[in-house]
């Protein structure tokens, strides 16, 4: 796949918002996606909050390989961070990281006469969850949220209760993915806007991914005796499986591509992980380190 280049007005704005509002707050939590734990962390964010304590939320972890959300949860805690695998759809996980925060606010607090309210960011790029964990967070709808990136628009204050305040912030993503594969992840995973995309394409380089790790996941999805000698050929297999087909027996690409690609993101095929620790390609070092679901 080409460059994608994605770097709307509000991206540049949300950087500003960040860097201005870092020191008012304790602690930064940010949300990724445990499906692309690398490609969802902008290393703008990394170079604006530096040593500050952080909490990672590992968001979405439900639809990622259960091996490899271990492998990811052992390496940020080596890193220096606090992590949390999360569902902020259904609440997994919230439990746990309310605890954490009271951990951290009774630390901050012990000793002193004035119990100061513990102040938090929440960062991410476009997509990983953060309007969701927000709303989870507060036990109400304060923080729209969609399945297309982009729904938050500016900053917001909120009251977590417990002393506690978090400042919501639009997602960030950075001007120009540098790595190709870096920007596909993104796209696979939603965070990058479809409209801007070949979804045929897409869903054509992801099948060519799954192919080769989570073969099975695809034969069971799709009732497939055998995958096809290419992509190209598994794609349209699939399409005919869907009867996805038009006039004079011509493969709807388009909507193969794109019922493909809501399906992964659904977590309909079933739980796939993009990356691993050590290995910034697309997929894991050795085919048999990632455990396949039945």
């Amino acid at each position: 796949m080409e460059n994608i280049n994605w770097y709307p007005g509000h991206m540049k704005k949300t950087r500003e918002l960040i860097q201005d509002n870092l020191k008012t707050v304790d602690t930064v939590i940010e949300v990724i996606d445990a499906r692309i734990p690398i490609s969802s962390r902008n290393p703008i964010i990394d170079e604006l909050i530096k040593n500050k304590r952080r909490i990672i939320a590992l968001n979405k972890s439900d639809l990622a390989d259960k091996l490899a959300n271990e492998l990811w949860t052992d390496y940020f805690k080596s890193k220096g961070y606090y992590v949390v695998p999360m569902n902020c759809m259904t609440g997994e996980g919230v439990s746990q990281l309310m605890r954490l925060l009271n951990a951290i606010q009774s630390e901050r607090n012990a000793g002193s006469i004035r119990k100061r309210p513990l102040r938090m960011m929440i960062v991410g790029v476009p997509n990983v969850g953060k309007s969701s964990l927000i709303n989870r967070l507060t036990g109400k709808k304060v923080a729209r949220t969609g399945n297309k990136p982009g729904v938050t628009r500016g900053k917001q204050w909120l009251n977590l209760g417990e002393n506690m305040q978090l400042l919501d912030t639009p997602g960030i993503l950075w001007p120009k993915f540098e790595d190709p594969e870096v920007g596909a992840k993104l796209a696979f995973a939603g965070s990058i806007k479809d409209e801007i995309l070949d979804i045929a394409s897409l869903a054509l380089e992801l099948i060519k991914y799954l192919s080769e790790f989570y073969p099975d996941l695809l034969k069971q999805r799709y009732k497939l005796d055998h995958l096809g000698d290419t992509a190209l050929e598994t794609m349209e297999m699939i399409a005919k499986k869907r009867g996805f087909i038009m006039s004079q027996d011509r493969i709807d690409y388009e909507r193969t591509g794109r019922t493909f690609m809501d399906e992964y993101r659904a977590g309909t095929i079933g739980r796939v992980t993009l990356e691993i620790p050590g290995n910034p390609g697309l997929g894991p070092k050795e085919k048999n380190i990632m455990k396949q679901e039945d």
